[in-house]
């Protein structure tokens, strides 16, 4: 049997795995890339984002989306968009 070889699946997983909720609305995205090989973990990383509240959520994932539109109501976005305004006028130049 020599030049036989044993074919290993290799395949990569990205997924949301955690979505955390600020108290002024603004939402921690994290997601997991997983490399497999044969159903077991070769590597994993992380890549993290933030969506404040007025965002576009059309671009985000399904799940992140649908977080969004429950928790960005338009009382924590006027508040969110208070907050920073009031931010920016203090701030040294």
């Amino acid at each position: 049997m020599l030049g036989w070889r044993n074919k290993m699946a290799l395949t990569k997983e990205v997924v949301i795995d955690q979505i955390t909720v600020l108290e002024d609305g603004q939402m921690q995205v994290r997601e997991v890339t997983r490399i497999m090989e044969d159903g077991v973990e070769l590597s994993k990383s992380y890549h993290r984002h933030v969506v404040s509240p007025g965002d576009d959520l059309t671009k985000e994932d399904a799940k992140v989306a649908e977080v969004g539109t429950v928790v960005h109501t338009e009382q924590v976005k006027d508040d969110f968009k208070a907050k920073q305004e009031a931010t920016l006028e203090i701030a040294p130049i």
